[in-house]
């Protein structure tokens, strides 16, 4: 514009100069003497009329130059605040879209869940000469570490100190330094509600408190007294909220129960509290799970109990029970559609376990859950996956003891 504007000046004075020279020789004498002053006063009112002209073609050139500026940068600025306000319409729209997605489509939640661990001293020299690959394998660490939630039963205290528990053939304590091996393995949370846990008295549970506290790792089914055995683990995976209770059915004396001693654990020979806690639980989070320690130590057949108390669990508003104790794979089964893994057996222990499987539950945004059974076995204390015939032979197993399921060659689980 600029450009345009100068080029037409330089022209509209060229033509004024052309046409003052044309006047010029027009008027003046034909042979050549001098003008008369009526020639020259009418020479100079010409020059004085053309000269005024041109300055008048100058200014409005100017005035049309600086008014073609101003409308050009008026214009421009149009352009930049309306491409402004789309931009801004559309990001407006493209978050307005994005919330309504999120309300309309929560986001699916994977949670997985393993059986009992305890960090023997042949787990712990694993770790020490080879660190977390020593102790699971890769594909497992995987599975666990990328889960939106990671559940496990911790079947020991950490602690150096207390005292040994009488007449007790096994008892267990690890040094507190191995917390970074749940904590490497992704374990968000783990239950203390189990028949090990108060191995080493009051004073080892309260130091595993203090060292799960420390290493970042939730824990239920037990507490310094009963409102904290009784509290839930609630954490949110995606646009929902998930909470986690825990209590024990099997105990080797009746002061581990916390309403007898403090701290202790929960406990459901009676399962009254933890059904209120169930019920006072689901009205804060989304999907409810209750880990449990039940049954009898290396048997697959769920006793009579357990069905009962699972089925009382969901009926007071759990959505999934898991079980753990028995050491070994029990089977599946659903009620009012909502699924009962009734023991997961050991994952990570001493030198061997024959079978186990890491739990993954899918939660869909409907709050529908699908199972799928990764297997696995452990050799020289190291837990690592199945496959091939070795897998799919377990999958026939586990649907022989279980109630009304399918297992399909990946592991999921379905209802017949």
């Amino acid at each position: 514009m600029k450009r345009r504007m100068g080029g037409m000046l330089i022209s509209v004075s060229v033509l004024i100069l052309i046409g003052l020279s044309l006047l010029f020789w027009a008027n003046y004498p034909k042979f050549g003497g001098k003008a008369s002053r009526e020639d020259i006063k009418t020479w100079e009112q010409l020059v004085e009329e053309e000269t005024k002209k041109a300055e008048a073609a100058k200014t409005e050139s100017s005035e049309n130059m600086v008014e073609g500026q101003e409308q050009e940068q008026i214009n421009n600025l149009s352009d930049q605040t309306s491409q402004t306000d789309e931009i801004k319409l559309e990001g407006d729209k493209s978050e307005i879209e994005n919330d309504n997605s999120k309300t309309q489509r929560p986001e699916e939640a994977v949670i997985a869940f393993a059986g009992d661990i305890y960090i023997s001293p042949y787990v712990e020299e694993n770790y020490k000469n080879a660190g977390i690959m020593g102790v699971i394998s890769e594909q497992l660490l995987a599975e666990m570490t990328q889960a939106d939630i990671t559940m496990a039963n911790q079947e020991f205290p950490f602690s150096l100190e207390g005292t040994r528990a009488p007449d007790k053939q096994f008892t267990f304590r690890v040094d507190p330094l191995y917390t970074s091996i749940l904590t490497e393995m992704g374990i968000d949370t783990v239950t203390l509600a189990n028949n090990h846990a108060l191995d080493y008295g009051t004073e080892a549970l309260t130091d595993t408190f203090e060292a799960l506290d420390a290493a970042g790792i939730s824990y239920v089914g037990a507490g310094a007294d009963l409102e904290r055995a009784m509290q839930p683990f609630i954490i949110q995976a995606g646009q929902r909220s998930y909470g986690f209770l825990a209590a024990s059915r099997v105990i080797p004396v009746t002061d581990w129960n916390v309403e007898n001693q403090q701290p202790g654990m929960l406990c459901t020979y009676d399962s009254k509290l933890l059904r209120k806690a169930i019920k006072e639980t689901r009205k804060s989070c989304d999907f409810l799970t209750v880990y449990v320690h039940w049954g009898v130590e290396k048997s697959d057949v769920p006793e009579d109990y357990q069905r009962e108390l699972a089925q009382s669990y969901i009926d007071a508003g759990a959505d999934l029970v898991i079980g753990a104790h028995p050491h070994v794979l029990q089977g599946i089964e659903y009620y009012q559609g909502k699924p009962i893994v009734y023991s997961l057996g050991n994952f990570i222990f001493n030198q061997e376990i024959s079978s186990t499987v890491l739990l993954k539950v899918r939660v869909t945004p409907d709050n529908q859950t699908i199972l799928q059974l990764i297997p696995a076995s452990a050799s020289g204390a190291k837990t690592q996956e199945m496959s091939g015939e070795q897998a799919k032979e377990l999958y026939r197993y586990l649907e022989s003891i279980s109630g009304g399921i399918n297992i399909s060659d990946d592991g999921t689980v379905s209802q017949q």
